[in-house]
C-alpha cells in the first residue's frame, strides 16, 4: 500500500483528542510508560507558552494525524532563550524526508517566534526524549542537536519505604492551598534558577500548567513555612490515564524544592518522606519523580535515601541557533 505524504497545517482546539491517539501510537513501538489523555494533551497545548496557530504544525494523511511539532516560548530568557521544542511522527511515517520537515519547520518557526518576545539575547531549542524513542533522538542528532543532559526516572514502592526522618520543628507543615499561591512560585523561582534547563516562571504559566493541572493533588502537596515564605515543598500530581493503562496508582512527584539556606539539614528528605507516607495512606502504591543526574544539589542521593531507585532515563538535547542577525 502507498503512503500518503502528509498534508501541514497548524493545530487547532479541534485536534486534540487526535494528538492523544497519535501518541498512543507511537507508545506503543517506542514506550516511554507515559499515557497521555485527551485531557493532558488539551491542558499541555493550551498553556499560555504555546500559540497553536504560529507555534504548531500538523501533518494529516486523510483523517488521520501522522505528526505533529509545537514549540514553546519562555517566560524569561537569561542570559539565553530555551525555546522548548517537541515532536512526534508516526511509525509508518518515520522518513527521513518527514523528519526534515518538521525539524527544518521547528528551526524556522522557532526563529520567527524567538524575535517576537527576546530578540536581543540568543536563541537556544531544546528538545528532549525518552531512551526508548531512538528514531527521534536520532532524527535530532541528524539535524544538529547534541545531547547535552541526562535525567533519570525514580520510582518508589510505597509498601516498603525507609524509616522517615522527623520534620524540622522549627517550620510549620501545611498542605497547599491558594493562599500560598505567590509564596511557592517564589521559591520555585529561586530554586530552580539553579537547574539546567529552566527559566523563571510567570504566574500565568504556573498556574495553568502545574497548580491549574487536573493532575495536580494540593492535598497530597505540602509546604515548610518560615512565616510568609515557603522554605521547602512537595508538590504532586496523580495521572489516571497512567493509572488505567498500568492498574497501578502512582503518585508523580512534580517539584521537590528548598530554599538555599535550609539546605544540607535534611529538610528535603523529611518533607519528601512525610509525602510518600501520607500518599500510601490515601490509597497509592508507587511514587515517580524525574532528576537530573547532574543536580547541583545532589538530588539523586536525597530521593535515594527515600526509597526511590532508578528506573528509566529521557535525555535533553541542545541546538545552539544564535543570535538574532541569525
Amino acid at each position: 500500500m502507498e503512503r500518503t505524504e502528509p498534508e501541514w497545517r497548524p493545530l487547532t482546539l479541534s485536534d486534540m483528542a487526535a494528538v492523544a491517539g497519535l501518541l498512543a501510537a507511537a507508545n506503543q513501538v517506542d514506550p516511554t510508560g507515559e499515557f497521555e489523555s485527551t485531557q493532558d494533551v488539551t491542558e499541555s497545548l493550551t498553556s499560555p507558552n504555546v500559540d497553536l496557530e504560529h507555534g504548531s504544525l500538523a501533518g494529516w494523511a486523510g483523517e488521520r494525524l501522522v505528526a505533529y511539532a509545537v514549540v514553546r516560548v519562555r517566560d524569561g530568557a537569561d542570559p539565553v532563550h530555551q525555546m522548548r521544542v517537541e515532536a512526534t511522527v508516526h511509525p509508518e511515517f518515520r522518513t527521513d524526508g518527514i523528519a526534515d520537515h518538521v525539524l527544518s519547520w521547528i528551526e524556522r518557526v522557532s526563529r520567527e517566534r524567538h524575535l517576537k518576545v527576546f530578540p536581543d539575547v540568543p536563541l537556544e531549542l531544546h528538545g528532549n526524549g525518552h531512551e526508548n524513542q531512538r528514531w527521534y533522538l536520532g532524527q535530532l542528532e541528524r539535524a544538529g542537536y547534541r545531547r547535552a543532559r541526562t535525567f533519570v526516572e525514580m520510582r518508589a514502592d510505597l509498601g516498603a519505604l525507609p524509616p522517615k526522618r522527623p520534620l524540622p520543628p522549627e517550620f510549620e507543615l501545611v498542605t497547599y492551598s491558594e493562599k500560598y499561591f505567590d509564596a511557592v512560585l517564589s521559591t520555585r523561582n529561586i530554586t530552580f534558577a539553579e537547574h539546567w534547563g529552566s527559566s523563571v516562571q510567570s504566574p500565568e504559566a504556573w498556574r495553568h500548567l502545574i497548580t491549574g493541572s487536573s493532575a495536580f493533588r494540593p492535598e497530597l502537596s505540602f509546604l515548610l513555612l518560615r512565616g510568609d515564605d515557603v522554605v521547602s515543598m512537595v508538590l504532586c500530581d496523580f495521572y489516571e490515564g497512567d493509572a488505567r493503562a498500568t492498574g497501578v496508582r502512582e503518585l508523580y512527584v512534580s517539584h521537590v524544592a528548598t530554599l538555599p539556606e535550609a539546605r544540607g539539614k535534611g529538610v528535603a528528605s523529611a518533607l519528601l518522606g512525610h509525602t510518600l507516607v501520607e500518599a500510601r495512606a490515601a490509597g497509592y502504591e508507587r511514587a515517580a519523580l524525574g532528576v537530573d543526574v547532574e543536580n547541583v544539589n545532589a538530588a539523586l542521593g536525597i530521593y535515594e535515601r527515600c526509597g526511590f531507585a532508578a528506573d528509566q532515563r529521557w535525555y535533553g538535547y541542545v541546538k545552539e541557533v544564535g543570535h538574532p542577525g541569525f
